[in-house]
């Protein structure tokens, strides 16, 4: 089993923007490891407190295949002058991958939380 991070921020707090950018970026993460909704575990998600629109996991609950995904909400730790607008997942995945060939996804002003992955 492997841990595959992504983050993505969304530009409003509405639960179709939410469930749109939860959508990109679980779609973006599973397509660039070759996963498919069957090699995943569960899936994590946690959100800033200014989205309050709607749940992450509703949003990736509408994949193809994610209705029998366990899936999980969290509100992420408010930290000072931290990044808004932000979900966050960890997808834990059933795969023969070593940790460096996995490819973690950073989208939007996301992409500044891991300069290293650029």
């Amino acid at each position: 089993m492997q841990g595959i991070r992504g983050a993505i921020t969304v530009e409003e707090d509405t639960k179709e923007m939410i469930f749109q950018s939860v959508r990109l970026l679980v779609t973006d993460i599973c397509r660039m490891n070759r996963i498919s909704s069957e090699d995943i575990g569960a899936a994590i998600f946690t959100a800033t407190k200014d989205l309050t629109a709607a749940f992450p996991a509703a949003g990736a609950r509408e994949l193809k295949g994610f209705d029998t995904v366990p899936l999980f909400d969290a509100q992420q730790m408010d930290v000072t002058d931290s990044l808004e607008r932000c979900i966050r997942v960890l997808l834990l995945v059933n795969t023969d991958k070593k940790q460096n060939e996995i490819h973690h996804i950073y989208l939007g002003e996301a992409r500044g939380l891991r300069p290293d992955l650029r």
